[in-house]
């Protein structure tokens, strides 16, 4: 078995690491857009476009981070950072690091990559699966 082979055994699992990861990410990213915790200011209900953005990153990333409607919430996601990429960060210059746009394109590509992808695993839906193939009985 070669390096490639051993590699290509865990990409489910690496996958599903990176995607608990960025759903995490951008979980804290609207939870502190919403709420106004970790050293962030909360935008005011119903502002556009912070508010509605704080919205999608707390809901869209808690889905990603459990892998339920991954891909649809990733979706949504690198769409919205599309979106803040090209109408915050853009107008500031041409590059993500002289605009202050590296975080958002980040995470519509890799959002994009949970796409294509899928969740990896482990997952919620996954999970649920495995314990009532097994009759309920669980792990122990």
């Amino acid at each position: 078995m070669g390096a490639t082979d051993r590699l290509d055994r865990h990409q489910p699992l690496v996958l599903g690491l990176f995607r608990i990861v960025i759903g995490l990410l951008f979980t804290s990213e609207g939870a502190a857009t919403l709420f106004g915790v970790l050293d962030r200011e909360a935008a005011p209900a119903g502002d556009w476009p912070f508010w509605h953005a704080g919205v999608i990153e707390l809901v869209c990333g808690a889905l990603v981070l459990l892998g339920v409607l991954t891909r649809a919430a990733a979706f949504l996601s690198s769409g919205a950072m599309a979106f803040a990429y090209f109408t915050e960060h853009q107008p500031d210059g041409p590059l993500p690091l002289q605009n202050g746009g590296l975080s958002p394109a980040l995470f519509c590509w890799g959002f994009l990559l949970l796409v294509f992808f899928g969740p990896g695993a482990p997952s919620l839906p996954g999970l649920v699966r495995r314990d009532a193939s097994s009759g309920g009985r669980g792990r122990g």
